[in-house]
């Protein structure tokens, strides 16, 4: 074998790009370029065949920008990293569905963990095919997902020249002639975004979806616990921490303060040591949580009151303060 076909071991190399029905476009004769070894893939840095082509009219030539792979691991498009059943981020998919992906991060093992998932999944077969998950996260998913394609997403970019001003080309320029808009929606990482992680449109999604379903987080930053109601007969204070670590798999054990049951009003308070970590659980319980086999209905707990001053324990004043005061 020639030495360069040793050095090409393990890169990745196919005929047709793994796309959702928005970056295809809704062109059906579509023309797209091939180009084998083209670029690095965005996640596991291995060479990979990329394509190009135009969505449409009016619209930016687009391409691949992670092997087919990683999009199978995630079950993600290879252009714009949305799930191809739902149409959403991942880290939206994967809490509902309280998924935690295996994938490394880093740079030293993510090339041979994709050489290792490429023999495992046969076809277009998804790493997330076998997973069991639960039917309140499946409906959660139903409620947001995208089903039509969004063109708009095709748009080409904004001018640059025009946001300083300069641009002279005017109805010949072929990008968009808008004042760009800076937030935290613009400035998204493509590592991010697949491993589900800091994700700013995910968050959006989570948050609305969460004040849709009455668990809009208290404005008192000191309430980290959420109240379980309607609790199944045979649960415990064990099988209640069991379910609620496994619908969270981003969540480490220490993170969970405590679990308060109350058998006899078959309730409980979940109590978790950091705010963030309770808005997650609340995002991920918005459309409820199942244990032992029942649909469990969530709400955020309430302030504590505030201890009210107890004026027989204060000193009374006498002449002698008073005249010491004055």
């Amino acid at each position: 074998m020639p030495k360069a076909d040793i050095n090409k071991a393990g890169w990745e190399q196919s005929e047709f790009p793994i796309l959702c029905e928005t970056c295809l476009g809704g062109n059906p004769f579509v023309r797209m370029s091939k180009q084998e070894y083209g670029r690095s893939c965005g996640t596991c840095a291995r060479p990979f065949t990329v394509f190009r082509w135009n969505p449409g009219q009016g619209a930016r030539f687009k391409t691949t920008v992670i092997c087919q792979t990683c999009a199978k691991v995630k079950n993600v498009c290879q252009t714009c990293l949305l799930d191809l059943e739902y149409g959403l981020p991942t880290q939206v998919r994967d809490t509902a569905l309280g998924v935690q992906s295996d994938a490394p991060n880093s740079d030293i093992n993510r090339e041979y963990y994709a050489q290792n998932m490429e023999s495992k999944l046969e076809g277009n077969k998804s790493a997330l095919a076998s997973l069991k998950t639960s039917s309140a996260g499946k409906e959660m998913l139903k409620q947001l997902a995208r089903t039509d394609p969004y063109y708009k997403r095709n748009r080409p970019h904004i001018c640059s020249f025009f946001a300083k001003g300069e641009c002279k080309r005017g109805d010949e320029c072929p990008y968009r002639h808008e004042k760009p808009v800076e937030n935290e929606l613009s400035h998204q990482n493509l590592q991010d975004r697949y491993h589900g992680k800091n994700d700013p449109v995910a968050r959006k999604i989570l948050s609305q979806n969460a004040e849709s379903a009455g668990l809009k987080p208290p404005d008192d930053i000191s309430v980290t616990s959420l109240f379980l109601s309607s609790l199944p007969s045979t649960s415990t204070e064990l099988t209640i921490r069991t379910h609620v670590l496994n619908s969270l798999p981003s969540v480490q054990p220490t993170q969970l303060k405590s679990v308060v049951h109350v058998e006899k009003t078959k309730c409980a308070f979940i109590n978790f040591r950091e705010r963030s970590v309770a808005e997650t659980a609340a995002q991920a319980w918005a459309n409820g949580l199942e244990i032992d086999g029942e649909m469990v209905m969530v709400k955020w707990g309430r302030s504590r009151p505030s201890q009210p001053t107890n004026l027989a324990s204060l000193p009374v004043a006498g002449p002698s303060s008073v005249a010491a005061v004055s």
